[in-house]
């Protein structure tokens, strides 16, 4: 093993190294996935780009419900009471599916419409959708994120398209000067501009949170720059945007984002914060556009959500008050331990007073289910016996309902074990149950613990015609990535009771297990093997240089180098096992005699 002193070849910068670095990381990327069979990430989309330009008309035919899927966009129709689906994913365990099919939903008549016009955006997640009214209505999506289906590589958007939906065409818009590459990002509309918020962007070698801002002028087509005042909120993806004209305000609202706290480990936070963006100042005459702008931290009132991030929200139409649905807690309590505590309650939050209230479901008993309760009663008094027969039956039967709706949530707190630490999934505090419709321990009561969609993260909410639409989400179960196509509406003038529109159909909350993803051994004797394959060009140690600070100077060839291996083994391993492993083939480098 060489050992020559490197001093002269320091200095050349830090950018420079870090370049080489990443070309040569996307060469050996490359030539591993031709290897395997699989093409480049960029060379896949430019492929789907130009089989989508043989399409030379518009087709609309009706349809079943989408297929299971997350993080796609769900936006209501400026004119109908319709609601417009874009895009998502879909993973089951060892494959990734990603989408850009566009379905109407009709909400009178339930039924569902697929519309493929020409010229769309390449299959992506994570974007954002903004639904406008002028010229017949206008639906534009920003960035997001693209995966092949062995999630060996990702890549970020930062396109940004319009489908005009009464001449259902699609528009890529070139304008320059807009945000970078991202997904996990916001975008709402204000006024006559289109507002960029957050995100991040993650390349498995590196990874970065936004809290910049980027205005779209929706009159001349063009990102246009702004000068913003004030403290910013912190860098974060997956928060509340929302956006109030009338105030003449933009708020956000909590998110997550993570930073590195030592080598190979990540802190997450989940924020609780709130700000305000408002514009000051002059206006851009020619289109009264906002070119000055100032953030105004929020004080929060009321009745706080839990600490938590993925919660989706919606402003309700003509009013100054937002809604949320659900979300998921990931509290770390060690570098192998993560409780994720996922969260079915419902809030709503006044946005000029900053005011957060839980809404409540009140739904009440009929008057068979009274008459069924007096009979109980009566029963009960002439023989208690038989009547604790008939509730054990009664049980059972609620038992076997509610497991069939969802399997997942027989036990309210399960503990699993994934492949790299123990990971338990705790049902979040609520007042509401999510076991359908269970009578209160009080008997005189008239009301139930109603039924309430199940706890998930990263729903798709919509209003439209007074109505509050709830659609799938995801809720991990260990390893386990549950992804759910459950549909649901609610009466916001009532808020009696959750109409379901589609039932969970648990036999499609498939998972397959990954080869390596049992246990920890498989991974851990792999580790320890005498006979992985280092390059040849392995970097050498300076003079005077501890192993921790070699390996921190070299991580990227190590991860590298350990990528590679379990690639050759054929194991699929975690970004954190990646590392472990990384580490260790360093260490045996270093001590090889």
């Amino acid at each position: 093993m060489g050992k020559k002193n490197k001093k002269d070849s320091k200095g050349k910068g830090k950018e420079k190294t870090t370049m080489k670095t990443e070309k040569k990381a996307e060469k050996r990327l490359k030539k591993e996935l031709a290897a395997k069979g699989e093409e480049d990430i960029e060379k896949l989309i430019a492929e789907f780009q130009e089989k989508d330009r043989e399409k030379n008309k518009v087709i609309e035919e009706k349809c079943d419900p989408p297929s299971q899927r997350c993080n796609a966009t769900f936006t209501a129709h400026p004119d109908k009471e319709e609601l417009v689906l874009f895009g998502g994913e879909y993973y089951n365990g060892k494959q990734m599916f990603m989408y850009n099919d566009l379905f109407f939903y009709n909400t009178k008549k339930n039924e569902w419409l697929k519309v493929t016009a020409p010229n769309a955006p390449p299959p992506r997640s994570s974007h954002q959708a903004v639904m406008l009214k002028q010229g017949g209505g206008q639906l534009w999506i920003f960035g997001g994120e693209f995966s092949n289906h062995s999630q060996s590589q990702f890549y970020h958007f930062k396109d940004l398209w319009v489908f005009y939906l009464k001449d259902k065409k699609w528009e890529k818009v070139k304008a320059v000067g807009g945000p970078s590459s991202r997904s996990g990002h916001r975008m709402v509309n204000y006024k006559k501009m289109l507002v960029v918020f957050g995100g991040f962007n993650d390349n498995y070698r590196d990874y970065k949170y936004y809290n910049d801002v980027h205005i779209f002028n929706l009159e001349t087509y063009t990102w246009i720059k702004v000068t913003i005042n004030g403290t910013p909120p912190s860098p974060r993806s997956g928060c509340i945007l929302v956006s109030s004209p009338s105030l003449n305000k933009i708020f956000v609202f909590g998110g997550y984002s993570k930073q590195p706290i030592k080598k190979d480990v990540d802190q997450g936070c989940c924020h609780t914060d709130m700000f305000a963006l408002m514009p000051e100042g002059k206006q851009e005459k020619s289109s009264m556009v906002s070119l000055h702008w100032k953030w105004q931290p929020v004080k929060q009132s009321g009745f706080c959500p839990d600490p938590r991030s993925s919660m989706p929200s919606v402003v309700v139409p003509g009013s100054n008050h937002a809604i949320c649905f659900g979300g998921v807690y990931d509290d770390e309590e060690n570098e192998e331990s993560i409780t994720s505590k996922f969260f079915n309650d419902l809030y709503s939050v006044d946005l000029e007073k900053a005011y957060w209230n839980k809404i409540s479901i009140n739904e009440k008993k009929t008057t068979g289910e009274k008459k069924r309760r007096k009979k109980q009663e009566d029963e009960c008094d002439e023989d208690k016996s038989s009547d604790d027969e008939a509730k054990t039956e009664d049980s059972a039967d609620n038992a076997a309902a509610d497991l069939e709706q969802l399997e997942l949530k027989e036990p309210v707190e399960k503990v699993s074990t994934s492949s790299d630490g123990v990971f338990t999934v705790v049902i979040g505090p609520s007042s509401e149950t999510a076991s359908g419709l269970t009578e209160s321990d009080n008997p005189s009561s008239n009301t139930f613990d109603p039924f309430m969609p199940s706890p998930r993260m990263n729903c798709l909410l919509a209003i439209t015609g007074g109505q509050l639409y709830l659609y799938g989400g995801l809720f991990e179960d260990g390893d386990a990535q549950i992804t759910l196509s459950d549909f649901y509406s609610l009466d916001l003038s009532k808020k009696h009771k959750w109409n379901t529109i589609i039932e969970m159909d648990t036999k499609k909350l498939e998972w397959e297990e990954s080869d390596s993803s049992d246990d920890d051994k498989e991974s851990d004797s792999s580790d320890t093997e005498s006979d992985m394959d280092v390059d040849d060009n392995v970097p050498d140690i300076n003079d005077g240089e501890s192993e921790e600070k070699y390996f921190e100077r070299t991580q990227e060839f190590w991860l590298q180098q350990a990528k590679e291996n379990a690639e050759a083994e054929k194991e699929t391993l975690s970004v954190k096992q990646i590392k472990k492993l990384a580490l260790r083939m360093c260490q045996d480098y270093l001590h090889d005699d």
